[in-house]
């Protein structure tokens, strides 16, 4: 009886251990950058009109100064819904909520160049 008194003490006193300790600290999510990120968004679906390089005739999407001077207004309109006046892409469905919180994380993470 002692044996086993001793055992499931020293058993406990192990698995208390090994599940105490310092925590482990959450990795910080990832910062979105323009160029790793954004860059790929806007080629995918923001192209041929915003693309002067692809023939496009709008305003020009096609560097990080242009689309960080117009974050606000192109997160607005990608955030209307298609029967709103001022949705874009202009000839397409409303973009995934994925792609659209892509632009605004990147908004809030402080619109990061690389």
């Amino acid at each position: 009886m002692k044996k086993f008194l001793v055992l499931t003490m020293l058993a406990s006193t192990v698995f208390f251990l090994s599940n105490c300790g310092s925590a482990k600290k959450a990795a910080a999510p990832r910062k979105l950058t323009y160029k790793t990120d954004i860059s790929v968004l806007i080629d995918q679906n923001c192209s041929p009109c915003h693309i002067p390089s692809k023939g496009g005739k709008k305003k020009a999407f096609d560097n990080y100064a242009s689309v960080k001077m117009d974050i606000d207004d192109m997160i607005k309109r990608i955030d209307l819904q298609p029967t709103d006046r001022g949705f874009m892409p202009f000839r397409g469905k409303k973009l995934s909520d994925s792609t659209i919180n892509a632009f605004k994380q990147w908004r809030t993470d402080g619109v990061l160049e690389n």
